[in-house]
């Protein structure tokens, strides 16, 4: 094929709709709060004096683990990969109800539930944007491209 004939794919579509490029930095923010939290934990679980090391060793290694799917999905929104939204929503879904158990508490937890609700609900709006889901190559139902039998 020649340059002329390639198909358009969101890789080649043009420049990166703002829309998009604002998801994937937030997805990508929430990917390292949670590896940085993750190290901390981890950390403390070793050098400090917790009440279960195992269990504050096991919960920074998780938390860790965890950081990979937002890393890797924000890393694939910047690529325009129509894959990395399901894993960016799922972080989002996955951080409502940790926001508002923040909420629930009595203490200094309550702003960094907002922060968590905040940055959820906007990723979400932006994930869901007619925008960035053409960007991504992304066809609702019922606009599937015909196929010839």
């Amino acid at each position: 094929m020649t340059k002329e004939q390639t198909p358009t794919t969101p890789e080649t579509a043009g420049p990166r709709p703002r829309r998009l490029t604002y998801a994937a930095a937030l997805t990508a923010l929430e990917g390292l709060a949670l590896a940085v939290g993750g190290i901390w934990v981890f950390v403390l679980g070793l050098t400090g004096d917790p009440d279960d090391r195992q269990q504050a060793v096991t919960l920074g290694v998780t938390l860790v683990a965890l950081a990979l799917l937002p890393l890797l999905a924000a890393r694939g929104l910047f690529a325009q990969r129509s894959w990395s939204r399901g894993p960016s929503v799922i972080t989002q879904i996955m951080a409502l109800p940790v926001a508002y158990s923040l909420l629930q508490a009595d203490s200094m937890a309550i702003p960094a539930g907002i922060a968590i609700a905040v940055v959820a609900v906007a990723t979400l709006v932006l994930l869901v944007n007619p925008e960035t889901t053409r960007a991504l190559g992304i066809r609702g139902p019922g606009n599937a491209p015909d196929r010839k039998q």
